[in-house]
């Protein structure tokens, strides 16, 4: 896999370069409901994920499918409208290609955002939660399978999954704007159902605050790469010891649309601190 691996990311690579002269530093992925982030973004090219060589395309609704290069709070970045997950049918090593394709490009930081379902009680819908950690049992880890060394090493080190100091810049960039936001661990499932009620309950024992579909494969592979991650989930739904509120797609993607503003605010005074 590993000398077809580079040869695929090389391609693709080559292909974005010729599209985009620039030499973004930090990429950005945004989750269901959050696409319109992109406005924030001083565009200066797009690119459709259908023409880029050896790339997945995005089948979910809430999400455009491109990738945008640009300027944020001044520094040159390259964010994915819309992102891939494992209940769409595809691999793991489809789902981290676009990563690992940003790192290649140049990318050091990485900003993950995603819709989450609340398990902490002490949480609400429109909430942010910056994700401080993440347990992943409950999904495959992209890298399974022969090591690609140029890549990453065989065995990454995980314990520090999300990089403590955007994290802590995260904290004063919310308390300078008047806003609360949580802090706390992501698990993440395959989907694309919802969660049951003995699911909730198993995952709110664990440990864990939120629950999602995406963001800890793409997190394994950009650590593999050497690359700091910050991620934060918008709650879109929760979930009480008594019963379960009923949820739609729909309803998720409303509830990121107006939390939106904040998530914003967030990530364009994080990459102005890069």
């Amino acid at each position: 896999m590993g000398k077809k691996l580079l040869k695929k990311l090389d391609e693709a690579v080559s292909y974005l370069q010729k599209q985009y002269k620039g030499n973004p530093v930090a990429g950005i992925v945004l989750g269901s409901g959050l696409g319109s982030f992109t406005a924030e973004i001083n565009v200066l090219k797009e690119v459709r994920y259908e023409d880029i060589p050896h790339f997945p395309v995005s089948t979910v609704a809430g999400h455009s499918g491109k990738l945008i290069f640009g300027t944020l709070s001044g520094k040159e970045v390259v964010a994915m409208a819309g992102r891939f997950h494992l209940y769409e049918g595809y691999e793991p090593e489809d789902i981290v290609f676009p990563v690992r394709v940003m790192k290649m490009l140049g990318v050091q930081t990485l900003l993950l955002s995603n819709a989450a379902g609340g398990v902490n009680p002490a949480f609400k819908v429109g909430d942010l939660m910056i994700i401080k950690d993440h347990i992943s049992f409950y999904i495959p880890n992209p890298l399974m399978g022969k090591n690609t060394d140029e890549l990453g090493p065989r065995f990454p080190d995980m314990s520090q999954p999300y990089n403590h100091a955007l994290i802590a810049k995260a904290k004063t960039i919310a308390a300078n704007a008047g806003f609360d936001i949580k802090e706390g661990v992501y698990v993440a499932v395959t989907g694309p159902t919802f969660e049951t009620p003995a699911e909730y309950r198993m995952i709110h024992n664990l440990g864990a605050d939120v629950v999602g579909m995406s963001t800890v494969q793409e997190n394994i592979a950009a650590r593999h790469m050497g690359v700091d991650v910050f991620a934060i989930s918008v709650i879109t739904d929760m979930w009480h010891t008594d019963h379960v509120q009923t949820i739609s797609h729909e309803e998720v993607l409303e509830a990121a649309r107006n939390a939106e503003p904040k998530l914003a605010r967030i990530f364009r005074e994080l990459v102005g601190s890069l």
